[in-house]
């Protein structure tokens, strides 16, 4: 992992580190050494936890920008910063209402701009840093039921590919797409039977624990991935090799 200019311990900032992905991310990161910030709206369960929490709503333009200027000035400088939040709603198209499609929005797609917008500012300045982002399998192939979390992961790849180009070579942009991962949002969607017959069609035959999701985003801030920019990296045990992603009953 880059280190910050000044040559101090990495500093590392995740939004939605309070569960799931970004807590198993928060948890990686922090075994590093690197000093680890959650920008949530809502406090980890486990007071203990690896990351320093920052009340943060990543819907909010100006709150970001104080929450991240503020850890910038505390800490010196920003390396990494990994926009995670998002929500998911199991339900068909045509019975999605407005105001739920733009709540998706404004957390899985704007809650990126948001982030990258502030960090991206301070990294540019300071001439390096890594901008990831969790985006999904669901943004590259058709998944019935989530037509508006599907746009918006496309929507997160667009953007790390347009970023990249824009403040390459100083700030690199990358994103994490997951397949299948058992998460607390992924158990409130799915019942036994269900995961078990998603299983099925994933070629490894399970869903990803999220701290393989955690692996990856380490793996993207670290030196080793120094030449990788404007890219996402897929970590779905072989769904989209295998052609599983569309071979949902539509009935």
């Amino acid at each position: 992992m880059t280190d910050t200019a000044t040559n101090q311990t990495p500093v590392v900032l995740i939004t939605g580190a309070s569960s799931g992905i970004g807590e198993a991310t928060a948890q990686r990161f922090s075994s590093s050494g690197a000093r680890v910030f959650n920008l949530d709206r809502q406090p980890p369960a486990n007071a203990s936890g690896s990351a320093q929490w920052r009340e943060c709503d990543v819907t909010d333009p100006a709150m970001v920008r104080s929450v991240v200027e503020g850890i910038a000035a505390e800490e010196g400088g920003i390396d990494t910063a990994i926009a995670n939040a998002g929500i998911s709603t199991r339900h068909a198209f045509l019975e999605m209402k407005p105001e739920d499609i733009r709540r998706l929005l404004e957390i899985n797609l704007f809650g990126v701009i948001n982030l990258w917008q502030s960090a991206g500012r301070i990294m540019f300045e300071a001439g390096s840093g890594t901008l990831l982002a969790t985006a999904s399998t669901n943004g590259s192939a058709g998944y019935p039921w989530y037509s508006d979390y599907n746009a918006s992961k496309a929507g997160v790849l667009a953007l790390c590919r347009s970023v990249a180009l824009e403040l390459a070579p100083r700030v690199r942009t990358a994103c994490v797409s997951p397949g299948y991962v058992l998460t607390p949002m992924q158990r409130s969607e799915y019942t036994d039977d269900m995961l078990a017959e998603v299983n099925e069609r994933i070629p490894m035959r399970r869903h990803a624990d999220p701290t393989e999701i955690a692996d990856a985003f380490f793996f993207l801030a670290s030196d080793n991935a120094r030449f990788i920019t404007g890219q996402q990296l897929v970590v779905d045990g072989g769904e989209l090799a295998g052609g599983t992603a569309s071979s949902y009953r539509t009935q």
